[in-house]
């Protein structure tokens, strides 16, 4: 009851006084503890998690893979991924919407954050889109669940903090994620292949690029930004794979590869090396106040044994472990929807976390479906944090705002569900890779 009671206070200081959500769940962890056990012995728990969340070496990982993208960011990579998908693709019709998801899923693999890659590609692409006429539905739509993929292709923040959170190995989550990630990302240029054949309104209403037909030598020529990403991901995820260097140290090596890459292209200067480093700061210290306020509450309710009698009563129930499994995913996608997708992870790991594991599934594979199906909740209504980053863009331009995005991701959506029932139904697409890891 006391268990039940401390949920019902975080969803009250969440949905109804506006609590940011790292502070509901430190808060209702420690008064939820304060019912449980004496005062004292409750401010030594919450003391401990404080001390050794904050000096958790496997935390560092998350500040260094941050800076990667931030740095490629400012120093241009992810604006010549784009013009180099565009070199290939624009020519076609919706050819920018198809750039635009294969330069987010570049971008993707050297940042681990949707909301930076929602951010980067909206300031570069959607100019792009209104230029060309496109419809803002397709042109929104596009960008925000192309962004998406940040969490999904490693690196990924969303791993990193499952795999630190259940003590799973970031470097094999990150492995695994490879090949959903592609798979992913061919779905939705698929959707929105599809998307266009039923819609009333065409793609573009002047979809034709102009100027002279580029050639194929020219073309590879010009692809300088696909090389520079894939050198960086190549570097780091190889590193991994072969066991050179721990998840830490692939971030560091991340990093310092993304701030020569700028230096040799003398695109990255010391403005940018600040901003590089403010927006690392405030993105990993959000991330690390998430973690220890869901750590505590975590314990608050493992001590209520909620965790353990949710999973004694659903073993009980006469039904297939796959049906389980799909009630606990819808469980996610709902509450995406509802709230921060990684905050709402953090809160359910405690209780779903040794459900999943006890009905036998890997928890590598775990940790990639939940990823794939809590950043729909970045994309849907009523909380979707992407969809409102392409709104901010876009309404600036005149493309229209919120709900225009919203009606743009709907299209898009077939392709999560698509990707998950894959992975459930053949999981050695995301555990193939990690078989012949040499850690």
């Amino acid at each position: 009851m006391i268990g039940l009671m401390g949920i019902g206070l975080l969803l009250l200081l969440m949905l109804f006084l506006d609590f940011p959500v790292a502070y509901a769940m430190f808060l209702s962890g420690f008064i939820g503890l304060c019912f449980v056990i004496p005062i004292d012995s409750a401010l030594t728990v919450v003391f401990r998690e404080i001390w050794e969340g904050f000096s958790s070496y496997g935390l560092t990982v998350i500040p260094l893979f941050l800076l990667m993208g931030n740095v490629a960011f400012y120093s241009g990579i992810s604006e010549r991924l784009f013009e180099s998908a565009n070199i290939w693709f624009g020519k076609r019709k919706g050819g920018l919407c198809i750039a635009t998801i294969l330069a987010c899923a570049g971008f993707a693999a050297i940042c681990g954050s949707n909301a930076a890659t929602a951010a980067a590609m909206s300031r570069m692409i959607l100019p792009q889109m209104r230029k060309h006429d496109y419809n803002p539905v397709f042109a929104t739509g596009s960008v925000a669940c192309g962004s998406t993929l940040g969490v999904v292709i490693p690196p990924s923040v969303v791993l990193v903090v499952y795999g630190l959170y259940v003590g799973q190995s970031v470097a094999k989550l990150f492995i695994a994620s490879i090949i959903p990630g592609l798979i992913l990302t061919g779905f939705l240029i698929l959707a929105l292949y599809f998307a266009s054949l039923i819609s009333k309104s065409p793609i573009s209403r002047g979809w034709e690029i102009t100027g002279e037909e580029v050639s194929f030598f020219d073309k590879l020529k010009k692809s300088q930004g696909v090389v520079e990403a894939l050198i960086l991901f190549l570097f780091v995820m190889i590193g991994l794979y072969m066991g050179w260097f721990t998840p830490t140290e692939g971030g560091a090596a991340g990093a310092f590869g993304a701030i020569v890459l700028g230096l040799i292209r003398r695109t990255f200067k010391w403005n940018e090396l600040k901003l590089a480093t403010l927006d690392t700061l405030k993105g990993s210290c959000m991330v690390l106040m998430l973690v220890i306020g869901a750590t505590v509450f975590g314990r608050f309710l493992t001590m209520t044994r909620i965790p353990y009698f949710v999973a004694d009563y659903v073993s009980e129930l006469a039904l297939p472990s796959w049906a389980i499994l799909g009630m606990i995913l819808i469980v996610y996608i709902i509450g995406g929807a509802l709230m921060d997708a990684l905050a709402f992870l953090l809160i359910t790991l405690p209780v779903f976390y040794p459900l999943v594991t006890s009905l036998g599934y890997d928890p590598i594979w775990y940790g990639v479906v939940i990823t794939i199906v809590t950043t729909m909740g970045a994309i849907t209504p009523p909380v979707g944090i992407n969809a409102y980053i392409v709104a901010g863009f876009s309404n600036s331009l005149g493309l229209g705002g919120l709900r225009v995005v919203f009606k743009g991701v709907m299209g898009f959506l077939p392709a999560y569900i698509f990707t998950v029932i894959l992975l459930i139904i053949w999981p050695e697409i995301g555990l193939w890779l990690t078989k012949y890891m040499k850690i």
